[in-house]
């Protein structure tokens, strides 16, 4: 099968071209993200362009210590993605979430390098840098979904788990539906993707395995491998935030700490 085929400097400047078709259709709605999503596009370039040449670099040299502190790096820009997403204090999760945020995105990526594909080193830059930003990736979300998804509930429906607490049950016990709901939220995107892959579209792992000129069986088992370590990453890293910040969002008697929100969602009588 033929090589990737390379895109020059001026081919790239004609996909900008494509932006003029959602930005006519900003402008004709009158939809106010004009700005937004030029800011978006210029970020999105600037970002990408440098992550490539330093990413050169790292591809180069390949060492080690140099691939990990990269996907230290990533984790802690996720770390503080995820806490302004949900609008939770940053000082008060970010540690326990960069943990959560680690282990989510480290057990996976281990498990594929090293026991799938047998690479002769786990911390190889063309295994682990890729493969740990599209599980990263996905645990994003999945947090942004999950966290904001539980504590918020609770905030709303204090009344129904205060009772709850009245009743005698433990702060785990109290939690737990909202930990099922928020869970379920944050899984069901992964499932879904998972149970359309391939007949809806391809996805990212295997087009560009399939463009880098490889056989499609090839690359269709690197998308099963890598969709189960996304799920395996999505599941660990959103169980262990909510289950890391448990104690430090409650007071002794499993009363939400409300200083936790940077906004907070006012509560309702369940």
């Amino acid at each position: 099968m033929n090589g990737i085929i390379d895109i020059g400097p001026g081919h790239l400047a004609l996909a900008y071209l494509l932006l003029l078709f959602p930005l006519a259709i900003l402008l004709h709605q009158r939809v106010p993200m004009l700005r937004e999503t030029g800011v978006a596009v210029v970020r999105m370039t600037v970002q990408l362009l440098l992550v490539g040449f330093y990413l050169q670099i790292v591809f180069r040299l390949n060492h080690a210590g140099l691939n990990l502190l990269w996907l230290l790096v990533m984790v802690a820009v996720a770390d503080g993605s995820i806490l302004r997403g949900c609008r939770l204090r940053v000082r008060r999760f970010a540690p326990a979430l960069f943990v959560a945020l680690f282990a989510g995105t480290a057990i996976p990526v281990l498990v594929f390098v090293g026991p799938v594909l047998r690479t002769p080193g786990w911390l190889d830059a063309q295994y682990v840098i890729p493969i740990g930003g599209m599980v990263l990736g996905n645990c994003l979300r999945a947090d942004i979904i999950g966290l904001k998804g539980f504590y918020e509930a609770i905030a709303r429906n204090e009344k129904a788990y205060l009772q709850s607490l009245a009743q005698g049950a433990r702060l785990s016990e109290a939690v737990r539906p909202h930990f099922q709901d928020a869970l379920q939220a944050a899984l069901l995107p992964t499932v879904a993707s998972m149970a359309t892959i391939g007949l809806v579209a391809l996805p990212g792992m295997m087009t560009g395995v399939i463009l880098a000129g490889t056989n499609p069986l090839t690359a269709i088992k690197y998308q099963i491998a890598i969709m189960i370590a996304i799920f395996a990453g999505t599941a660990i890293t959103v169980f262990l935030a909510i289950r890391l910040t448990l104690r430090s969002s409650f007071d002794a008697y499993g009363v939400l700490d409300r200083g936790i929100f940077v906004l907070a969602p006012a509560g309702r009588r369940a």
